[in-house]
């Protein structure tokens, strides 16, 4: 089987019920969520499993869910598909449990910390902007057609629990989050 097809050579390209143009709001929406889904990959590969278990089970799983929520954004006309949506109010639930869990871990914030640390954190922090400009680009399809608003809360969740997942990873391996030093003092705990 050959990889390539050529029916994107003039520049569109086929989503549920129709083809669009590749630079369509779609596109870009299920397009940026799967760059974050090759990005949470490679978080998953960093997180060894003696000290990241919990947290390269959750990326796995957030991994299948990444591909939900692109599928739930591919359809042509989702008002007339009949689809029912993967991403559900659940899934958000989850999250923020694993968030709770993971929040308990790291120390108290006071002012906007940079990212970096571990390679590990790095990688989370990478994984929670992309998150965020998918999270736009959704938003931005949300403007022009319907979309499921289940989408829209699990990518607004999900780069919340990117970070707590960058400060864990920095914690678990003994490195501290540098704080932003011309900052004030923001976060009241």
């Amino acid at each position: 089987m050959a990889i390539y097809t050529r029916s994107g050579d003039r520049g569109e390209t086929s989503v549920i019920g129709g083809r669009v143009s590749k630079d369509d709001a779609r596109v870009e929406a299920y397009g940026t969520i799967d760059e974050l889904n090759s990005l949470v990959g490679q978080a998953h590969s960093l997180a060894d499993s003696e000290h990241f278990a919990d947290l390269r089970q959750q990326l796995l799983e957030i991994q299948h869910e990444l591909f939900d929520c692109g599928s739930d954004l591919a359809y042509a006309k989702p008002e007339d598909s009949g689809m029912t949506p993967k991403v559900t109010s659940a899934l958000v639930e989850r999250l923020e449990k694993w968030i709770d869990a993971l929040q308990a871990e790291n120390p108290p914030l006071e002012k906007f910390i940079l990212p970096g640390g571990t390679l590990l954190s790095s990688t989370m922090h990478v994984c929670r902007t992309v998150c965020r400009r998918a999270e736009r680009r959704t938003i931005t399809l949300a403007r022009e057609t319907a979309v499921p608003p289940e989408s829209i809360r699990y990518l607004n969740r999900l780069s919340d629990y990117f970070f707590a997942a960058a400060r864990t990873a920095n914690v678990r391996s003994g490195v501290a989050d540098v704080e932003y030093v011309r900052g004030s003092r923001v976060f009241r705990n």
